[in-house]
């Protein structure tokens, strides 16, 4: 389709790590001008990030304008500070590239603790912020000369709205402010040890997006209510989602599945500690103490970073035999992990507010048709949509009958040679029907 609308969209992950929710853009991107839009992507040239996948820009459509400008990041001073060398510099205490504020009182030294109320209250909203400035002057002298329709930021980082309110001021064109997670409202907020002067730049700045912007988009329901009661800028509902071609059968992506020859249970992703599932662990164990086919038969395959006290929980357990680390792996490789497993496992974090964070790779899973074992909160946004697809459970953390009926279940299926599957209709979670309804929000204006 020959495109002649044109959207600028700033954003700090690209190419993409693995991980669903910041995949998003380039899954847009991929498929925009199949809606009559031609894509302009706004991105730093040297970001500080935990692993790319450079396969999936190989999805990109190759006209896609790409404008890179470099960024002034403050970790290489936090890794001075703790004598870290740059490889592991956004490890165990980098999610999404932030200093991890979780826990920080009770498992953090002195120097990380130093650092985290240095990254709270002088990089205000986020270290990205000394891109701000430079961004704004650069893009309003590149839109004199290349005008586009609308401007679209996402974050986190936060500060990549900003941007766009810098360019909405300056220009005056439609923008379009995507959240991927909430702001103030995200679980972690409360524990970066904020000075009441820092948290009420956080919400001033938050409500000048909120506001400014031309139209919201937030991924899940919960969060778009939250926004909703916040300004009168109309919030939209765009999840994250899969993609066909990486999954069905006949996609270009699409990795071979065979069956899997042991009841292999699988994690993709962040596993972070404050969602460490120690209930499954404990019914993993036991089972194995009492059954010795099953204990002959179980593999737990971890894809993706996964925090030290995780492993060391699963092996306290006396799982560490049978405990896979296959560390981040490419996209494609990624899927068919999932698509052998007997078992996917959906780990949330334990935080109340948790509840309505949609994690990613929810999608990515019911893509892959293996039964989901969610732990977390049962009444949350990822409760609902296990139950709407019809694709698994959401169990409490401490909820074990509930548990130990699901792995059993699921153990009997596979000793028949029916290892589960689901077969619900999970369109409205498709990459190119979810960008169908992006370009209708750009065609607003």
């Amino acid at each position: 389709m020959k495109t002649n609308k044109r959207v600028l969209i700033v954003t700090y992950y690209w190419p993409p790590t693995g991980g669903s929710g910041v995949q998003r853009w380039v899954k847009f991107v991929k498929y925009l001008h199949e809606f009559g839009w031609q894509p302009v992507v706004y991105t730093p040239e040297n970001p500080e990030r935990l692993a790319t996948d450079e396969t999936l820009l190989a999805e990109i459509p190759s006209d896609v304008e790409l404008i890179k400008r470099p960024i002034l990041e403050p970790y290489n001073i936090y890794r001075k500070l703790l004598g870290r060398r740059k490889a592991k510099a956004a490890s165990s205490d980098t999610p999404s590239g932030e200093i991890n504020p979780i826990n920080a009182s009770s498992n953090k030294s002195p120097m990380q603790k130093f650092a985290l109320w240095v990254r709270s209250n002088i990089f205000i909203p986020d270290p990205r912020i000394s891109w701000v400035r430079p961004s704004v002057r650069f893009l309003k002298k590149y839109l004199k000369e290349h005008p586009v329709d609308v401007i679209v930021t996402t974050g986190p980082p936060q500060s990549m709205h900003l941007i766009g309110r810098g360019l909405k001021r300056s220009c005056g064109l439609r923008w379009i402010a995507d959240f991927r997670d909430p702001w103030t409202n995200m679980f972690f907020f409360k524990h970066l040890n904020l000075s009441p002067w820092a948290e009420k730049l956080h919400h001033k700045l938050e409500r000048s997006v909120l506001d400014e912007s031309d139209a919201i988009i937030s991924v899940t329901p919960l969060v778009q209510k939250d926004f909703e009661a916040m300004t009168r800028t109309p919030v939209h509902l765009i999840t994250n989602g899969f993609d066909d071609d990486d999954f069905s059968e006949s996609g270009s992506n699409a990795p071979e599945a065979p069956q899997p020859e042991r009841f292999t249970i699988a994690h993709t992703g962040l596993f972070a500690a404050d969602g460490n599932p120690v209930a499954l662990w404990e019914i993993l164990s036991r089972k194995c103490e009492a059954d010795a086919e099953f204990a002959e038969s179980l593999e737990i395959r971890l894809i993706g970073k996964v925090d030290r006290e995780i492993i060391a929980s699963i092996r306290e357990h006396g799982l560490g035999d049978r405990l896979e680390l296959l560390g981040y792996l490419p996209h494609d490789e990624t899927v068919r992990e999932q698509k052998c497993a007997a078992v996917l496992i959906l780990p949330l974090r334990v935080d109340p507010e948790y509840a309505k964070v949609l994690p990613g790779k929810i999608f990515e899973y019911l893509a892959s048709r293996r039964p989901i074992l969610g732990i977390g909160q049962e009444e949350g946004a990822a409760a609902q949509v296990l139950a709407q697809a019809g694709s698994g459970t959401m169990c409490d953390w401490d909820n074990v009958s509930a548990m130990s009926e699901f792995i059993d279940g699921e153990w009997e299926l596979f000793k028949a040679g029916k290892s589960g599957r689901f077969d619900a209709d999970i369109r409205q979670y498709s990459r190119r029907e979810l960008t169908k309804t992006l370009a209708k929000l750009l065609d607003e204006g």
